[in-house]
C-alpha cells in the first residue's frame, strides 16, 4: 500500500499521509528558465530538506511551522516505501495557504533590479536615486507578489497583498516574514553568506499563522558568498548558477527540450547546493538523512 499522490511539481511531489497530514518530497529535479532539466543534481533534494529543516527549529520562536517531523522512522509506514524519501521529506501539517508569495528583499537584485532601472520604484514603491545592481537596501523590505498558477507570479504592492488577503493577515505576513529574515540572514553573515533575498510561504495551521513550506534554501533564496559581493555586479548564487550560465551560452532558446547537461557542470552544482548547507548548518551533508557516511 502506497500513500495517495496529490501533487507533482517541476521539483517536487506531495502525498496525503491521512490525518490532516501531508509528505512533501523534495526531489533532485531541477527546473532553470521553467524547464526541467534531464539529469538531477545529486543530493539537491536532501539539501532542501535538511536546510529547511534546520532553519524551522532556529526559528521556531519567531513563528510556528508546519513540521512533524523529517526522520524517516517517525513518518507512516507507507511513506517509508517511497523511493528515495530518507533525507528528502517530511510530514508536515495541512495548512490553508496565504493567496501571496512573501518575499523579503535586503539587496536589489533580480526583478526588484530590473523594475528599479526602468521606473526607480521597487513592487511600486519609490527607492531612494543613484542605487546600483546589488547594493544592500537601507533596511529589508517586505515585496509581496501573487501565486500564479500558471506562468510567473507578478510584483504587488503591499497594498495591494492586503486586498488579497485582508490587511490584518498582510500585516502579519510583513512582519512575520521580515522578522524571519533578519534572524536568517545574521546567522548566515556570520558564516560568509549574504541572503540577499527570500520568499516565504505562509499558511494557517489551527488559527496560527506558520512558516510553511522550503525556508531560507538555495531555490528560495538568493545566497551570495560574501566575499563575491561588489556593487553593480551580480554575485554567483550557491544554487543552480552554473547551470543556468552554462545554458546561456549554448544559444538554447529556453523552450523544451533542454541540452543535456554536461557531467561537470551538475557536479558544479552539486557541489554548490552542498557547500551551502554545510556553511549554514555547520554541519556534513553526508550525516543528515540519506547520506552514504
Amino acid at each position: 500500500m502506497t500513500l495517495p499522490h496529490i501533487y507533482s511539481g517541476k521539483v517536487r511531489d506531495i502525498y496525503d499521509a491521512g490525518d490532516d497530514r501531508l509528505l512533501m518530497v523534495a526531489s533532485d529535479r531541477l527546473s532553470a528558465f521553467d524547464v526541467v532539466m534531464a539529469e538531477p543534481i545529486p543530493n539537491k533534494g536532501r539539501v532542501l530538506t535538511g536546510m529547511t529543516a534546520f532553519w524551522l527549529d532556529l526559528l521556531r520562536d519567531v513563528a510556528p511551522n508546519h513540521l512533524i517531523a523529517v526522520d524517516p522512522a517517525q513518518f507512516p509506514a507507507e511513506a517509508r516505501a517511497i523511493e528515495g524519501v530518507a533525507g528528502r521529506a517530511m510530514l508536515v501539517h495541512k495548512a490553508e495557504m496565504l493567496s501571496i508569495e512573501c518575499i523579503v528583499r535586503g539587496y536589489l537584485s533580480g526583478s526588484a533590479w530590473k523594475e528599479y532601472k526602468s521606473s526607480g520604484t521597487m513592487h511600486g514603491t519609490p527607492l531612494p536615486a543613484g542605487l546600483r545592481e546589488s547594493d544592500k537596501l537601507p533596511e529589508p523590505v517586505f515585496t509581496p507578489s501573487t501565486k500564479a498558477d500558471t506562468g510567473h507570479d507578478e510584483n504587488i504592492t503591499f497594498e495591494a497583498a492586503c486586498g488579497l488577503v485582508g490587511t490584518d493577515v498582510a500585516k502579519r505576513a510583513r512582519d512575520l516574514s521580515l522578522a524571519a529574515y533578519d534572524r536568517g540572514a545574521g546567522w548566515a553573515a556570520e558564516r560568509g553568506i549574504i541572503i540577499a533575498d527570500t520568499k516565504f510561504e505562509l499558511g494557517f495551521i489551527n488559527g496560527e499563522l506558520s512558516l510553511c513550506d522550503e525556508v531560507l534554501t538555495p531555490d528560495s533564496s538568493r545566497f551570495w558568498a560574501a566575499d563575491t559581493w561588489s556593487p553593480g555586479s551580480t554575485p554567483p548564487s550557491f544554487d543552480k548558477q552554473p547551470i543556468r550560465d552554462w545554458l546561456e551560452s549554448t544559444g538554447w532558446d529556453k523552450n523544451p527540450p533542454p541540452p543535456p547537461l554536461p557531467d561537470e557542470v551538475v557536479t558544479s552544482s552539486a557541489d554548490r547546493y552542498a557547500e551551502a548547507y554545510e556553511r549554514v548548518t555547520g554541519k556534513r551533508l553526508a550525516d543528515w538523512f540519506g547520506g552514504s557516511a
